[in-house]
């Protein structure tokens, strides 16, 4: 799951790169890229002889695969557009903060009993970290649609966390690579069509002749939605839902490491210390990951 983090960190570097170089809009790179993690994962189940065991899977567990990948796309989707209407910083911190802090209030519901002190203290810690590390000292700019914007991020937030808890029972019924694959198809059906028909509607191209960013666009695909959704399906077959998507908040602390090391941004003092919250609350997690039994 921490791998899983660090590989979506490189998205956020990724995107303004291939946007720059290609025109194409941030929902026609993400559409592309669910795409190209289809296509990799099929053909890795072909190579691996599944692809019957692939479908038959699919067809029994139908609602749930379809509820993950569904809350998948919208997660994606949602983070998108609220990344165009607000910006980066504050769509990071509404979305990746307000997932675990949604976790834990429902998972109490759930179980009927108030959070552990270690829980509360690990969700606060990583919360004021990635505030620190997304906001405090990030350049000013003005948002062009701020409250829609926000609520997009609490859309794709719910979404994150609500794909997180579903994908929990239903990594424990099927292999890692038939729930990525059964998965990831379902949240093309409705990535592809939006970043095709969106664009198209406002007048945006959906094509270019830059190599460089087919090449990045193959490795978001493969690599940070292929793969790190594989890493993170593994790793909640152990750890539970909450605590997983507390340890992906190592995303934002890549994206401000490789900013400062290759694209010379220097980090803050308020971004150090985030950096260093964020960091010790997933080490605290393998202490604090263990869900009290229902009472």
């Amino acid at each position: 799951m921490c791998l899983a983090g660090v590989l979506w960190g490189t998205i956020g570097p990724a995107i303004p790169v291939v946007h720059d170089a290609s025109g194409l809009s941030p929902l026609t790179i993400g559409g592309y890229r669910a795409f190209v993690a289809v296509v990799v994962l099929l053909i890795a189940a072909a190579a691996m002889r599944r692809s019957r065991d692939c479908a038959r899977l699919g067809r029994r567990h139908w609602r749930r695969v379809t509820a993950v990948g569904v809350s998948t796309a919208l997660f994606q989707l949602f983070f998108f557009v609220a990344v165009l209407w607000t910006g980066v910083s504050v769509t990071t911190v509404v979305c990746l903060g307000f997932a675990p802090v949604l976790l834990l209030i429902t998972g109490s519901v759930r179980r009927s009993r108030r959070p552990s002190a270690g829980q509360f203290l690990t969700v606060t810690v990583a919360v004021t970290g990635l505030l620190l590390v997304s906001v405090v000292g990030s350049p000013g700019g003005e948002a062009p649609h701020p409250v829609a914007g926000v609520l997009a991020a609490l859309v794709s937030g719910t979404a994150y966390a609500f794909s997180a808890e579903a994908a929990a029972p239903l990594s424990l019924r099927l292999d890692t690579l038939t729930m990525t694959t059964t998965t990831t198809c379902v949240a093309a059906m409705v990535l592809v069509p939006a970043g095709l028909i969106v664009p198209l509607a406002s007048g945006d191209g959906i094509w270019t002749t830059d190599l460089g960013s087919w090449a990045l666009i193959g490795y978001l695909g493969a690599v940070t939605m292929a793969l790190a959704y594989a890493l993170l399906f593994t790793g909640l077959r152990t750890t539970p839902s909450g605590a997983a998507v507390v340890a992906t908040l190592l995303e934002p602390v890549t994206a401000v490491v490789i900013a400062v090391v290759f694209l010379g941004e220097r980090l803050t003092m308020a971004g150090v210390v985030g950096v260093v919250l964020i960091m010790a609350a997933i080490g605290s997690l393998g202490r604090n990951s263990k869900e009290p039994a229902p009472q």
